[in-house]
């Protein structure tokens, strides 16, 4: 299947380095030339904020899902191609998943890790077919990696598992790979998850 839409993982912050926000521009310049519609939590701050604004100065198109609690006009972008409100966390994550072909996770705090170890689990159980990519900007994800390294060797991640989290240094490179793998990927209409 080839990729029409990526949902994309980060933070509410912009965190302490100039690199991070720089990654979230990149990629949302990457994802809108080549057609690809950004997926995120609708939040107009920090990284959210930086990758909505550079996809839609791209050219690109941008899908915010957000839960009602946080529809404060601080938080909620206001100048997206569309903007779900929807009534749980839960519920925002399953939209977004069902709206994407594939996930990118950039750096960002607990939130952020929540939902990519999500889909990852997901995917293990064949509840999707997705590929879940990692932007590992300047090494933020090296402890997290050697930990999950370190799982697979104490034997709580399986072999076949190891690779389900596809890492590159760089946006362009992650795009590729994750193109390649959604290529290969079953059907839509096999997913167990909705697409709306």
């Amino acid at each position: 299947m080839p990729i029409r839409a990526v949902c994309v993982f980060c933070g509410s912050q912009p965190g302490a380095r100039p690199s991070y926000l720089r990654a979230a521009r990149d990629l949302g310049a990457q994802l809108a030339r080549r057609g690809w519609t950004a997926v995120y939590g609708g939040g107009h701050v920090g990284m959210m904020g930086a990758l909505a604004d550079s996809t839609l100065a791209a050219g690109g198109k941008v899908i915010g899902v957000i839960p009602e609690h946080l529809m404060r006009p601080e938080v909620a972008h206001q100048g997206l191609s569309e903007l779900l409100v929807v009534d749980s966390m839960h519920t925002r994550k399953r939209l977004m998943a069902g709206r994407s072909d594939a996930f990118v996770v950039l750096p960002g705090g607990y939130g952020t890790l929540e939902e990519m170890f999500e889909m990852v689990t997901w995917r293990q159980l064949a509840l999707h077919a997705k590929p879940v990519g990692l932007l590992d900007v300047d090494g933020y994800f090296g402890h997290l990696l050697a930990f999950l390294r370190h799982a697979a060797d104490e034997a709580f991640v399986r072999p076949q598992h190891r690779g389900l989290l596809r890492v590159e240094a760089s946006v362009e490179p992650l795009l590729d790979r994750l193109a390649r793998e959604a290529a290969a990927a079953p059907d839509a209409g096999a997913w167990q998850l909705e697409r709306s």
